[in-house]
């Protein structure tokens, strides 16, 4: 029998799966604005680490051996049960800017760590994404009952959701692990449901062989599990009693157990030399060099080392055969047959608040004066270009909260541009993948918006506030759609993928950038413009320019 779990932490840092919300999503796309702690955020920090006494347990968080960040966890006997609490911060580059954000969960468990309720936040400076939950049950039918309460930007939206099972806290998955003996070469299965993404997945479990492993200057007896989430795979050393005592993930990220003075031990600005964006990107193989993504016509590539979901790849402006994907400039797509499901990407969620009043009369204002879809999509793109600075950020993208500090990275660019069009009744939703830029794919999201015409005909059309395109350059590489939960599909993908460029066709009369002796003089002898042409930013999601600061492309 499977068995629900509720993870109260998405603990993107403390858990095998831990990386999939906070730091392997980090390191793809990141997500709602953050900054480096003042004095007051560090107060705070300490009043909340001053609730946990002797008994808890510590963990210090490694970026290819610098020093990111730091959780720490403890349990609670009550009169019903237990509270587990955990707490955890993380600090890194991402773009060449120093990033933070913090981590609370309560988690409240009957004596058999059933789940009862729970309250999970992620600040990342700005103000708190809050996830509430609790769990009745089980009713005449044997079911549970799921209520949860999302809060962003001070409004709460409310859901319910019915379960075949009692959900268990993954807290203690581990410790689950060692109830049922941890034998080598024994496999288990569990469904978790995890709040950060509101969605559920299987996690696959391995026992491997018991070895010696080193935790705290000493040597611990543990044994190895392996876990793989929707392909992400993580390795950790559990002791007997369920004791994490080290963990890895993708991207060398790993969690190892530490005195309470060394986890918290950061100094991370003038230390950490790695990038996490940086060194997430695809460099690819090909004897043609890419000057201007906007001049090519048609891009044919093969990707290697992951599966692709087809599904997600093929379509709109992309056709998959085999690991060969070749991409059409979106400027000569063309309508075809009206799409039935289009409507389906006209309803609220719970982080595309596409209902809020604020969000629709903020999209009013962008599309005013404009009459068809087309020209609608046009203006919101540039719109929600000049209204936010671009900055990186890890958090949970909330087009309400976005809408309030207007300022994200591709993330929160995407997903205010969904909501705005939805709520002013035009179909959109959001791509993931690569995009190319300074002589690198980076991991990136955009939207992709549905446009009617009066014949009846519609299409999908991708477009880019981040970059300011309308359409999206023809080096926009989909590789899935949809929120976070789907988003998660390309985690696996870091530091896999291989790339290599088999040929491309750039658009007619354009001539390439020559570099020589003969250029350099040319150059050198031409009369200097007297403005500063403006120039995108060299980052993964075009996030590090200033406000404005992307040349516009327009749709010719």
């Amino acid at each position: 029998m499977s068995i629900h779990i509720l993870r109260p932490l998405p603990r993107a840092i403390t858990r095998p799966i831990a990386l999939l919300v906070l730091v392997a999503w980090a390191a793809t796309m990141v997500t709602l604005v953050a900054r480096s702690y003042g004095q007051s955020s560090q107060t705070n920090l300490a009043t909340d680490l001053a609730r946990y006494g002797s008994t808890a347990v510590w963990r210090g968080v490694y970026y290819r051996g610098e020093k990111i960040g730091f959780t720490v966890s403890q349990t609670t006997r009550t009169d019903d049960g237990f509270e587990l609490q955990e707490d955890g911060r993380l600090q890194m580059l991402l773009l060449g800017q120093d990033t933070a954000a913090r981590i609370h969960t309560t988690a409240r468990v009957d004596s058999s760590f059933t789940l009862r309720s729970f309250e999970f936040s992620l600040d990342p400076g700005t103000g708190p994404i809050e996830v509430k939950g609790s769990v009745d049950g089980p009713s005449s039918a044997n079911t549970w009952r799921l209520n949860l309460g999302i809060t962003s930007g001070g409004v709460t939206r409310n859901e319910t959701r019915d379960i075949p099972e009692p959900p268990v806290v993954s807290q203690n998955l581990s410790r689950l692990l060692a109830n049922k003996r941890l034998v080598p070469g024994t496999r288990h299965e569990w469904t978790v449901l995890d709040p950060a993404t509101l969605q559920s997945a299987k996690v696959s479990i391995r026992v491997g062989d018991r070895s010696i492993v080193r935790a705290n200057d000493t040597m611990v007896p543990a044994f190895r599990v392996d876990m793989d989430f929707r392909g992400l795979q993580t390795t950790s050393w559990v002791t007997d009693t369920g004791d994490v005592v080290r963990e890895e993930s993708p991207l060398g990220l790993i969690t190892v157990r530490e005195p309470a003075e060394r986890a918290q031990g950061l100094a991370v600005s003038s230390r950490i030399q790695a990038d996490l964006l940086q060194a997430a990107a695809v460099v690819p193989q090909t004897k043609e060099r890419i000057d201007e993504p906007r001049d090519i016509r048609r891009l044919r590539l093969r990707l290697e080392g992951a599966p692709l979901q087809v599904n997600d790849v093929d379509g709109v402006g992309q056709k998959v055969n085999g690991d060969v994907i070749e991409l059409s400039d979106p400027r000569l797509m063309q309508a075809t047959a009206a799409d039935p499901r289009a409507r389906d990407y006209l309803a609220a969620e719970p982080l595309l608040e596409s209902d809020d009043p604020l969000i629709r009369a903020e999209a009013e204002q962008a599309v005013r004066g404009a009459s068809t879809d087309r020209e609608k999509a046009e203006r919101l793109t540039r719109y929600v270009n000049g209204l936010l600075d671009k900055k990186p950020t890890v958090s949970l993208p909330s087009a309400r909260e976005v809408l309030r500090t207007k300022v994200g990275d591709c993330n929160e660019h995407t997903a205010i541009f969904v909501a705005m069009a939805r709520s002013i009744g035009i179909p959109a939703r959001i791509a993931v993948g690569l995009v190319f830029m300074h002589g690198a794919f980076y991991y990136h999201a955009w939207p992709e918006v549905y446009l009617s015409e009066p014949s009846g005909l519609g299409l999908w059309l991708p477009v880019d506030p981040t970059l300011n395109q309308f359409p999206a350059d023809t080096t926009h590489l989909r590789l899935a759609r949809g929120g976070l939960d789907q988003q998660s599909a390309i985690l696996p993908l870091i530091g896999r993928l291989k790339m290599t460029i088999i040929d491309l066709e750039l658009v007619p009369g354009t001539e390439r950038v020559i570099v020589g002796r003969a250029t350099e003089q040319a150059a050198a002898a031409a009369t200097a413009l007297p403005i500063e042409l403006p120039r995108p930013a060299a980052t993964g999601c075009g996030c590090g320019s200033t406000k404005n600061s992307v040349t516009t492309r327009s749709s010719q």
